[in-house]
């Protein structure tokens, strides 16, 4: 077991450079199976979640490599059709082979999928969706099986605007038979990148950024090489994590207009926001206690839900109280109770939480719950008096690349240590 050991009082000051999107890069891999051949996507992060999706994509025959920032992905004519559990139980995303290999081999075994604990992520829109489309789903002994000849094109109209069913979908009905139409689709910039990528592929999409999505399905798609779109996410941790160390941060590659509504809470509590020029980043600057704002997790293009122990964590430093409203998943306040441990004053009733802000907060050991809790209780860390440590350090592999390195760069007192399971206090 590894953890981060942070020391507090330090802001964070210096440069940081966002590589290409976790969200994304994981369903373009997977978007891969649906053309026999090489497909090389750059602007790739070095995370763990890529190296597991890249083990997933091996073992159902695909060559994977990847240097520097350059991954390449050789699919044979043949991939295999079904998804280990040992491998899909680690990462959610892993779900998402299920559509191209459905449409690309006519049947497909993938476990239940795993993941982040943030609450309940059922797979009903994506069987739904499929059912709608042809396709006969059954599960038995922990596997989700889907059978079909070949996929026609329905509609399909999502009551919630789910981004893995959107992304499951969309791949598969690339390759059905007819005219596919889905509506309520999720807006994220993920989606339009992989909208981007299978139209560069053969694929004919229209609506992309849109709320409807109409795809007309060809016969084959051939592989092609694509850069990643900027990690929204990613950015958006070091910009609360400079509001929230009332630090300095330039951000490069980010891109700005992904993230409008985060910004635009950052400039109410404060911070000083410069915007460089296309494809450069932005800064961030505080150099007083922020002051409190209320945040409301929506879908894109409202406020991010994997955002939101950023907003609890500028909140918890905040002179003021704070509303955090989650109307996303229903247990991303997990991450709250860890807060606690380092003496925030939050109060939570459904799926709202009231935040009253404190100067500093109070050095503890806590547990990483999921990707985004785990790095924001090491920047809680950096408000707090004293020693914090974060267990379950694999979380931040996953999401965040040369984490450690680009920490001490911004100037933090951080060390990553093994222990012992039998040493932590949980």
């Amino acid at each position: 077991m590894e953890l981060f050991r942070v020391t507090g009082g330090t802001p964070l000051v210096g440069e940081v450079s966002v590589a290409g999107a976790k969200n994304s890069v994981l369903k373009l891999m997977a978007a891969a199976l649906l053309a026999e051949g090489r497909t090389v996507l750059s602007n790739t992060p070095r995370i763990l979640d890529v190296t597991i999706m890249s083990e997933v994509l091996r073992r159902l025959g695909c060559d994977v490599s990847i240097e520097a920032d350059v991954l390449t992905i050789d699919v044979p004519s043949e991939p295999g059709t079904e998804a280990d559990y040992d491998l899909v139980r680690r990462m959610r995303a892993s779900i998402n082979v299920l559509g191209p290999l459905l449409a690309r081999r006519g049947e497909v075994r993938v476990a239940h999928p795993g993941g982040d604990a943030i609450g309940s992520r059922g797979l009903d829109y994506h069987i739904a969706g499929l059912k709608r489309m042809g396709a006969e789903i059954t599960s038995e002994h922990g596997f989700v099986i889907a059978r079909a000849d070949r996929l026609h094109g329905a509609t399909i109209w999502l009551d919630f605007p789910s981004v893995g069913a959107t992304e499951n979908l969309l791949m598969a009905a690339v390759l059905a038979k007819g005219t596919t139409v889905i509506d309520n689709a999720a807006r994220e910039p993920d989606i339009v990148d992989i909208c981007s990528l299978l139209v560069s592929m053969g694929a004919k999409i229209t609506g992309a950024g849109t709320s409807t999505l109409e795809i007309e399905g060809v016969d084959s798609l051939r592989p092609v090489a694509h850069r990643v779109v900027p990690d929204r996410i990613v950015s958006g941790t070091w910009a609360f994590a400079a509001a929230i160390t009332r630090g300095d941060i330039t951000i490069r590659g980010a891109e700005p207009t992904h993230m409008e509504i985060a910004l635009d809470k950052l400039h109410s509590c404060g911070a000083d926001i410069h915007l460089l020029g296309p494809g450069e980043g932005f800064r961030v600057r505080m150099s007083e206690r922020p002051k409190a704002v209320d945040v409301v997790t929506l879908p894109y293009p409202g406020f991010a839900t994997d955002m939101l122990p950023m907003a609890i964590t500028l909140a918890a430093v905040a002179d003021g109280p704070s509303m955090v409203t989650e109307n996303v998943f229903d247990a991303r306040f997990m991450f709250i109770n860890e807060m606690l441990r380092l003496g925030a004053d939050v109060r939570t009733d459904g799926h709202h939480a009231v935040v009253r802000g404190k100067e500093w907060l109070s050095g503890a050991p806590v547990k990483a719950t999921d990707i985004r809790a785990g790095v924001m209780l090491v920047i809680a860390g950096l408000r707090a008096d004293g020693v914090t440590e974060v267990s379950d350090a694999y979380h931040i592999d996953r999401g965040y690349p040369d984490f450690l390195a680009q920490m001490k760069g911004l100037g933090a007192d951080i060390e990553r240590i093994a222990v012992p399971d039998d040493a932590l206090p949980f």
